[in-house]
């Protein structure tokens, strides 16, 4: 409550220094706060730290304003065929909080467009034209009290409902986008889909894949879901799936539905794999996050049964493969793609722990997992934490951390190294730069893991290089 407060005094900070910018008689009057901070502050939520500004004036010129005043930081970023302006307004402590203004308009749009043609309207006019009813509240900031102008924002706030100011079948045409963001409020803010735009999003799903929006749009949605508290994670692939939107952009997880797995497994891949994203931590990295969503994505791939039961060899190999091709086609960053991939193939890897593992094995687990451990270890508790595992498995996992605190504490592993590096290697050895290096400087890398050489042994470390060279020779 305290964090929520402190949120509202500070933009509370920001429209009082735009009240007093807009207290001429050119503005007065005829500037508005509108959506997700008034319907934040109304749902008792922590608001973002930006606002949406829309006038019954040109926009742009009182962005100008604003920044001739030294109210705005920066010169405006303009958008002058949309009326729209952005600014930077700091409260009392130096925080900057991001402020669009909009000129209130009309839209409209043609097939395989996603940018409308704009024309000046009327505040009722821009109200109509937003995605939904529970984004449509606005306030003057010469004036106190709320303006529902649709008649429907605050009956669907307290009913927590989600719905279109305009006819959905219309809104989802114009703008497919908007039909994620109805997937991610309905998620973020736990409200039902009303009937009819529920329906029309089903109707309209495949709209997704219109050449107007860019795969890049798509992921940039789909991330705003995967960043939510796992419940509300699971509850937006939910209903992607029953929307029918998952399969526009991710058809790759349709087949974990109904694939049964057996085992200590109570669910099916599908529904094993959601649990597990409820199980989230909330200050879990979005590579971690995905990987749990997609750790078991090839499961239905690769799935065998026999007398013996279910199998799925391979399905972690095989996994990563599928995950680089899904986030590639979406555009992900390759570090995203790199260590999202990573922890889908290694996720099996700490399952295989032993309390029999020895001191240097636990020490090449941590090293070959340094920049990822810690995600890596979240994966898998969320795992096997959606599995009927016994508490001896349970317990393996609580033992295999202890002991990496332990060897934290006794040195720093990630330093340990060769203490030949490969021009040296190279040298010795007399090759060219190559795998065999590499192969060379991990032997060397592993002898000091296994402390059997110094990490600053050279000449130690130079005579088992000669030996092991002649060995890998020879083989």
């Amino acid at each position: 409550m305290e964090l929520r407060s402190a949120a509202v005094r500070s933009l509370e900070e920001v429209i009082t220094k735009i009240r007093e910018a807009a207290n001429i008689p050119a503005y007065f009057g005829k500037v508005y706060v509108v959506g997700g901070y008034l319907r934040d502050r109304e749902l008792n939520l922590v608001p973002a730290d930006d606002l949406d500004l829309v006038l019954e004036q040109d926009a742009l010129e009182f962005a100008y304003l604003l920044h001739r005043s030294g109210i705005s930081t920066h010169y405006p970023v303009t958008y002058p065929r949309f009326g729209t302006a952005m600014v930077h307004i700091s409260d009392s402590l130096g925080r900057l909080h991001q402020v669009e203004l909009v000129t209130a308009r009309r839209e409209s749009y043609v097939e395989n467009s996603r940018k409308p043609d704009v024309t000046v309207g009327t505040l009722r006019d821009d109200v109509y034209r937003r995605d939904f009813t529970i984004n449509t509240l606005v306030q003057n900031v010469h004036l106190d009290g709320l303006l529902d102008i649709t008649g429907k924002a605050l009956q669907d706030l307290a009913d927590k409902v989600l719905r279109t100011p305009l006819d959905p079948q219309v809104t989802f045409f114009d703008d497919p986008l908007r039909m994620l963001r109805a997937v991610r409020f309905a998620a973020k803010l736990d409200f039902t889909i009303e009937g009819s735009t529920f329906g029309a999003i089903q109707r309209w799903a495949e709209r997704l894949r219109s050449a107007a929006i860019a795969n890049e749009r798509i992921r940039d949605e789909f991330v705003k879901i995967a960043m939510l508290p796992g419940h509300a994670f699971a509850k937006g692939i939910r209903l992607l799936l029953q929307t029918g939107l998952l399969h526009q952009f991710m058809w790759e997880m349709e087949p974990m539905l109904g694939c049964i797995q057996g085992g200590w497994h109570i669910h099916d891949v599908w529904n094993h794999s959601l649990a597990a994203v409820e199980l989230l931590p909330n200050d879990a990295p979005l590579p971690a996050r995905l990987a749990t969503l997609w750790h078991d994505i090839a499961k239905p791939t690769v799935r065998t049964e026999d007398e013996q039961g279910i199998h799925f060899y391979g399905h972690a190999e095989l996994g990563a493969t599928t995950v680089r091709r899904l986030m590639r086609r979406l555009h992900f960053s390759n570090d995203v793609i790199s260590d999202t991939v990573t922890l889908v193939a290694l996720h099996m890897k700490p399952g295989q722990y032993t309390t029999e593992w020895s001191d240097a094995a636990v020490r090449r687990f941590m090293r070959e997992q340094a920049n990822l451990r810690d995600q890596l270890m979240t994966v898998v508790q969320c795992d096997q934490g959606s599995m009927n595992l016994p508490q001896v498995n349970r317990d393996r996992l609580n033992s295999l951390r202890q002991r990496i605190a332990d060897q934290k504490a006794a040195m720093d592993v990630e330093a340990l190294n060769s203490p030949l590096d490969g021009n040296e290697i190279m040298n010795i050895l007399r090759i060219d730069r190559g795998p065999t290096v590499a192969k060379a400087k991990n032997f060397l890398t592993d002898r000091v893991i296994e402390g059997e050489l110094d990490k600053h042994d050279k000449e130690s470390a130079t005579n088992l290089l000669k030996v092991w060279f002649e060995e890998y020779t020879d083989n």
